[in-house]
This record gives structure tokens, C-alpha cells and sequence, in this order.
């Protein structure tokens, strides 16, 4: 039976919004399939605005795996503006997909992909609208299966009440898996109801289901153990990797969007996976292995998607791109190919100790010189050291000389605060190495138009990193360190007007890390927030740090926990964390070594290029590190005579 779109009464309102225009799809490259030719339906979200999700390169894979099968189809959904989330509560248009406009509740699926725990509110703000109930236990057969994916679904308790399941790692192949189930399950006049889908999805043991899986807690607050409900139920659940990226090489068709978006460009994935060992990055931790995409892999992509979308910039993307074994020959490569076509090359902040300048000038010779990013993350060489970011300040001052002595005039330098055992010297050091930035600037260039911007963000400890038993540094702590920073860059007459100083409050900071360490009780205050009118807390203009505070403090009170039992804590070995039955392939052991380490001030070396460290990812998940060189050269696709 077709399902109607709403489109005729949404389109009414649309006049009365902000920006009408995300809402109403026919982008370049989106797909419609028939409702009836498929018999498994996926509602894809990225529960934050349009402008924020539509460049997202894991919906936009997904979206395209899912639609090149027959009788699958997947369509997309956004977070809509509480302006029309008002409208649409008035006038009864339920939460819709941007391709056909159908009700997000008559889909299979509802596949939620999490970059950031902050976009909770936001993920039952669509549940209402699109009439599912907020929590699985109310839900019934004519309810979607609401799965979470992405990097905050390595720790999903905070919103077990909320989710039917969560998938851990890469999506491409566990869609289709689970597609299979679902159709099978539907074929055959879908026995036992949600729980018979929940419990087939279970025992792949690739798909978590919170419901199968009991929680009990210790009289101080602690968990004593989370216990499988079920027979035939994992007691751990395992992450899903891809081993072969050239297999895989989505989007080929990426979407062109309508509006204006935070990334106006075709972005192409050259590696997955990070083993620098930086000890605050959940991303580099969970992702491991590293898994390279093939030079020859990359240029098919770039070619297809060029063509495919007019895009005039193509973004490299990896957790640390100027590490993929081949990236000269990439850049070369492709700066000649598209000379003619000005097409601009750009990689994310680049480690200081992988930029030189033949990199830097093949980025930028079709397209702008603008700044260059770095991440130094620490302030001081001591502070380095305890995150594992092997960069010396000589090795920043040498780089950023190369910099400007060809040309560049300002450079970004990305830092943190509230890492652990940071003292206030630490973060000082801050000052003085903008201001040697600066003064070597001036020295190479000759000229004082040299800027450095200085930009900051407080530390959260993440999940299935070595700094997941860590303290977080408080609010009040992280603004007071700030603000004696400001005070120095500023106080700083010879240097300090050619330093921009960009930094977060410590606030958001704290609700994160509620939100990334916690466990099941944090449902209760994800709910209350949301009841309050939480929206968007990734967004500082709609973000309440006392609203958080206030529900958190009347939701936690049964339990005898707080907000600082959650963030300001250290745990130590023997606690069971809220994720430990969930499996990213790290040992635990290994983790707690690396954190001994970080207190020792030891640095560990990359496997990639060194010995074996035994962090367990290669032998629990069956996989292996992928990298080059390749010895292949990226040809012109076409022979020019």
C-alpha cells in the first residue's frame, strides 16, 4: 500500500520559515523509488540541521548502499528548525523525508547516525513529530526499528530507553545484513512481533539491542555488571569492519544540496582508520585498523564525483590524510589532472609533523591560498607527551617558517583545554608559542601582515579511549585557565594584536561528557531536557547549560549520583564501565596500559610504521592494517593526444 506525502500541507507552511528551502528536496543526485517496487524501507538521519547533515559523508554512503538494491529504498530526514517544529506541531505534519516527503513512521527503519552525543534532544524531538514513542518499550509493530550508528553509538546507554538497537564501526555491509533480516521476517508474516526482529538482529551478535540486557548497579552508584536477558544473546556485542575500501567507493553520486551547507565541496574518504595513538581521540581509537583506499581507487572517485556533482573543490578526507602512504603522489596527481578545471584540493587540519611544502602547493594550485589548520592540541612539550601528540614546538616553529616563507600569511593552531594532569603553565605555554609563531612570520617573510589564531576547545574523555577513566576538568576550572590565557595573549605587546583568540566555555564541555560516559540513568535527564524545550545543543544560541543542570540535578537525585559523579571522577581499573560490553576491538587491558603511560608521560609510536603494541583490534576483529605504497601512478583516466 503507497504511502501518501505530506508535502501539500507542509508546503503551506513553509512560507512562515527560515530558511524554507532545506526542506523540500530534488537535489542533484538524490534517489525516489517507488514505495510499493520495495519491501524494506530505511529513514535516514542525522539528527542536526539540514545544512549540517546533508554534507555528512556516512548518511550520504548509506543512502546510496541502500538504494542500489533492489526492493530496498532509503530516503533522508533532518532536524527541523523549532520554527517549523512548531508549525508542524499545530497543524498535525508529521517528521517527513526530504526525498518523497513521507511520514518517517511508515518506514522499516529509522537509522539515526550520532557524530556527537549532543544531537539526543534533537533524535526525540523527531520521534514526536513523526508519532513514535519516545521510548522502545511503548513502541508496537506499526512503529519503525530505531537503530543508532555513528561514533556516539560506542556508548548508546545514555539513550537505551530511546533505541530499539545501535550498530558499532562501518555501516555498508551490516545494512544489508540486517535488510535481509527484516525481509525475511516480513515475508514470513512477521512472527513474535518487534521482539522476534530484535532478538534475530541480536544473535548476528553484530547489532545491540539494550533491551535484552540487564543492568545492575552497586550500592555506591557503580555498575556491578550488565547481564544478557536472552538465550542466544552475546554478552558482547562486536563492531563491523570494512576491509577492502576500493570495494566499497561511495558516494558515486553525491548529493549537490539546495541550500547552503557547512562544506561546499565533493569529499572523497582516502583511508579509514588512525593509529597515530593520540589518547583524547575517540575517532583514531574506535576506527582502527588503518585501511587505505588505493591511489587509482581515489582517482575513479574523484573523476566520477566531479562529474557528477560540478563541485569545484575536492576535500581528501581521513582522521589524518597527509599520512596516507601515497598522499604526494595523490595531490600531484590530481592538481594536474584538473589544472585546467581549477579545481581546488583541500585536506582537514594537517599534523605539523606531515606538512611540507610540495604537499601544501599541489593543495592549493588550482584553488585559494587560504590559512593553514594545525593541531598541536597541547601547549606545552610535557602536556604533548601525556597525550601522546609527538610534536615539538621546533617542530611547529620549522614548519610554520616554511609556511610563511612561501607565501601563506595566516595560520590556525587548534588546541585543548582541561587535558589530564594540565596544569595552568601548561595552557600558558599556549601564549608563548603564538607569539614565537608570529615573531618567526615576521622574520622569514619580512613583512608584520602575519596572523595566528589561536583556537581552543575544552577536553572531553571519550569511551573506548586510554583517557576514558580520566577526570574532567570543571566548567569554572577550564573559563578561569581561559581567561588567564586571554589575559596573557592580550597583555602581549609586541605579538598579541596578530593573535585571534577563538575558545568554548568549559559548559558545553560538561553536558558532553555527561552525555559521552554515561549510562542508562541519563535517560531520565536526556528526557527532561528535551521536555523543557532542548533543541540543538550543538548550536552555542540554543544551548542551556542550566537547563541541563537543573534536569539533571532533579532526574539523578533517586539514583544518590550527580553531574560530577559523571565527569569530574576518576574511575579507576576495576569499575565496569557503562561500554565494556560493547566491542571496539580494544583490549582493556591495553588501554589502561596506555593510560599509565599518559601518567608517566610515555609516548607510544604509530603501527604503521613500528612494531606491534597489541591493542587487540587486528586479532579480535580478524582484520589487518591496509596501507601502501601501491607503486600505481594516478594516469590521466583519458588518453590525451
Amino acid at each position: 500500500m503507497s504511502v501518501e506525502s505530506v508535502f501539500p500541507q507542509l508546503e503551506a507552511l513553509l512560507p512562515h520559515v527560515q530558511k524554507p528551502i532545506q526542506y523540500v528536496g530534488g537535489e542533484l543526485n538524490s534517489t525516489v523509488k517507488p514505495w510499493d517496487s520495495c519491501d524494506v524501507r530505511w529513514a535516514l538521519m542525522y539528527p542536526d540541521a539540514y545544512e549540517v547533515g546533508l554534507p555528512n559523508q556516512g548518511v550520504q554512503i548509506l543512502y546510496e548502499v541502500l538504494n542500489e538494491q533492489d526492493g530496498i529504498l532509503a530516503e533522508r530526514t533532518y532536524s527541523v528548525w523549532p520554527d517549523l517544529e512548531a508549525l508542524m506541531r499545530e497543524h498535525g505534519v508529521p517528521q517527513f523525508t526530504v526525498d518523497s516527503h513521507r511520514p518517517v513512521r511508515a518506514f522499516d527503519v529509522l537509522g539515526i547516525s550520532f557524530s556527537t552525543e549532543l544531537g539526543y534532544t534533537n533524535m526525540l524531538a523527531a520521534l514526536d513529530l513523526a508519532g513514535i514513542p519516545l521510548e522502545s518499550k511503548d513502541r508496537t509493530l506499526d512503529d519503525p526499528i530505531v537503530m543508532a550508528g555513528g561514533h556516539a553509538a560506542f556508548n548508546p546507554e545514555p539513550i537505551a530507553d530511546f533505541i530499539d538497537c545501535a550498530v558499532l564501526g562501518d555501516g555498508e555491509q551490516v545494512v544489508l545484513e540486517i535488510s535481509d533480516i527484516i525481509r525475511a521476517w516480513k515475508q514470513q508474516g512477521r512472527p513474535g512481533g518487534r521482539e522476534e526482529l530484535l532478538l534475530r538482529l541480536a544473535k548476528t551478535g553484530g547489532v545491540y539491542v539494550p533491551a535484552f540486557y540487564d543492568v545492575e548497579y552497586l550500592p555506591d552508584g557503580r555498575i556491578g555488571r550488565v547481564v544478557p536477558n536472552r538465550s542466544g544473546v552475546p554478552w558482547r556485542v562486536s563492531k563491523h569492519t570494512v576491509m577492502d575500501l576500493d570495494e566499497w567507493p561511495y558516494p558515486k553520486q553525491p548529493l549537490v544540496p539546495l541550500a547552503e551547507t557547512v562544506h561546499e565541496r565533493m569529499s572523497v574518504e582516502i583511508f579509514r582508520g588512525c593509529t597515530r595513538g593520540c589518547r583524547f581521540c575517540q575517532a583514531g581509537m574506535i576506527t582502527r585498523p588503518v585501511r587505505e583506499r588505493s591511489i587509482t581507487g581515489i582517482g575513479e572517485m574523484v573523476d566520477r564525483g566531479l562529474k557528477a556533482t560540478g563541485f569545484e573543490e575536492v576535500g581528501l578526507l581521513s582522521l589524518s590524510s597527509a599520512d596516507h602512504s601515497e598522499i604526494a603522489d595523490i595531490t600531484k596527481g590530481l592538481a594536474d589532472r584538473y589544472e585546467d578545471d581549477k579545481v581546488g584540493l583541500s585536506l582537514p587540519s594537517t599534523r605539523v609533523d606531515a606538512f611540507n611544502i610540495d604537499l601544501a602547493n599541489e593543495l592549493t594550485r588550482n584553488g585559494r591560498r587560504s590559512g593553514l589548520t594545525f593541531a598541536p592540541e597541547g601547549g606545552s612539550e610535557r602536556i604533548r607527551k601525556v597525550i601522546n601528540k609527538m610534536v615539538s614546538e621546533e617542530d611547529l616553529i620549522r614548519t610554520v617558517a616554511t609556511a610563511y616563507g612561501n607565501g601563506w600569511r595566516q595560520v590556525k593552531l587548534y588546541f585543548m583545554c582541561g587535558l589530564p594532569t594540565e596544569t595552568d603553565e601548561d595552557v600558558l605555554q599556549i601564549a608563548d608559542m603564538a607569539a614565537r609563531v608570529i615573531a618567526k612570520g615576521r622574520e622569514v617573510s619580512g613583512s608584520k601582515d602575519i596572523r595566528c589564531t589561536v583556537s581552543i576547545g575544552g577536553f572531553v574523555p571519550k569511551p573506548h579511549t586510554p583517557f576514558q577513566w580520566a577526570p574532567q576538568l570543571s566548567a569554572e576550572e577550564t573559563d578561569a585557565r581561559l581567561e588567564k590565557l586571554r589575559d596573557k595573549i592580550r597583555g602581549d605587546k609586541t605579538y598579541g594584536r596578530s593573535i585571534g583568540f577563538r575558545y568554548h566555555d568549559g559548559k558545553p564541555g560538561i553536558v558532553e561528557g555527561l552525555l559521552s560516559r554515561g549510562d542508562r540513568r541519563i535517560g531520565a535527564v536526556i528526557r527532561a531536557v528535551y521536555e523543557d524545550g532542548g533543541r540543538f545543543d550543538g548550536w552555542r544560541e540554543h544551548f542551556s547549560y542550566d537547563r541541563w543542570m537543573a534536569c539533571a540535578e532533579k532526574a539523578l537525585a533517586p539514583y544518590g549520583v550527580d553531574v560530577d559523579w559523571y565527569t569530574t571522577r576518576e574511575r579507576s581499573y576495576e569499575e565496569v564501565l557503562p561500554w565494556d560490553h560493547l566491542d571496539s576491538g580494544l583490549d582493556k587491558d591495553w588501554l589502561w596500559e596506555d593510560w599509565q603511560d599518559a601518567l608517566d608521560e610515555t609516548e607510544v609510536e604509530d603501527c604503521r610504521w613500528s612494531p606491534c603494541f597489541d591493542c587487540g583490534v587486528c586479532p579480535a576483529m580478524d582484520t589487518t592494517i591496509q596501507i601502501g605504497p601501491t607503486g600505481k601512478k594516478l594516469l590521466p583516466l583519458t588518453v590525451v593526444k
